[in-house]
């Protein structure tokens, strides 16, 4: 049993043996609290990957040297958080990290390839449309004048994470299929000459159509996250309007809060 500051200690046979958990007995952190909290550490950087098995209570309990009551309490959190699943016959199983994305202009093909999590893109549709109403105003241009929508499914680790429309005005030149599924948006319109400056930026939350449901694999009135962002270079010109969806279960906005002096 690991005492007060020691390391516990796994024994071979799943993927916990290779952390380094320290489980303080003093702490007035609940001990399950502490377990949770390092586990999802390792999920999101790396130290437990998709995939890798935990084990049952039954075995993590004797690994961890723990009661069985904490290390369900522990693994239930994270499975409530959609990082770790049990499966029947095999035990418990890390399924993903959640995406924590800086609130800055910044492309999410670049967040997540910055945070290790191997991003791919699908393109559903790269085609010239009319603009409804919205992405006119946006853009700054006459209802109905043409523009490029480009809607893509962005995945990490095989697993959908956001559906994503972005709409360009017809003065930025047209984006091959095959760039946009092999690396982001903003970098293709820097390489094109496009010195973004600065976004307006809405982030929302609603329940998942059966469309969306289907393309996120998530159920019908699943949670989802919102954002609309109207992008511009450094002459104040609009050249990109996004408004983009994504899975609660997977993803996170990370905010930083300053108080004003």
């Amino acid at each position: 049993m690991p005492r007060t500051g020691d390391r516990s200690r796994a024994v071979p046979g799943s993927a916990v043996d290779a952390l380094d958990l320290t489980l303080d007995r003093g702490s007035p952190v609940p001990l399950y609290h502490q377990l949770a909290q390092q586990l999802e550490a390792a999920v999101e950087h790396g130290g437990l990957a998709p995939g890798d098995l935990l084990g049952n209570e039954i075995d993590l309990s004797a690994r961890l040297g723990l009661s069985r009551p904490t290390v369900r309490q522990a693994i239930r959190s994270l499975v409530d958080k959609g990082l770790l699943v049990r499966r029947r016959g095999v035990g418990t199983q890390v399924v993903h990290s959640k995406v924590k994305r800086p609130l800055e202009l910044s492309s999410l093909y670049d967040d997540l390839e910055a945070a290790g999590q191997e991003p791919t893109t699908r393109v559903v549709r790269n085609e010239r449309v009319p603009a409804a109403a919205d992405v006119a105003a946006a853009l700054g241009m006459p209802e109905g004048a043409e523009v490029t929508l480009l809607e893509r499914l962005r995945s990490t680790h095989g697993q959908p994470v956001a559906h994503l429309r972005n709409y360009l005005p017809p003065a930025l030149p047209d984006l091959d299929t095959a760039r946009l599924e092999a690396t982001g948006l903003y970098r293709l319109l820097r390489a094109a000459g496009v010195t973004l400056h600065s976004a307006r930026q809405t982030i929302g939350a609603r329940s998942a159509t059966a469309e969306e449901a289907a393309l996120l694999a998530e159920r019908t009135g699943a949670a989802l996250l919102t954002m609309r962002r109207t992008a511009y270079d450094d002459t104040g010109r609009a050249v990109e309007y996004g408004t983009h969806v994504y899975r609660a279960s997977r993803y996170a906005f990370d905010f930083r809060l300053l108080v004003r002096p």
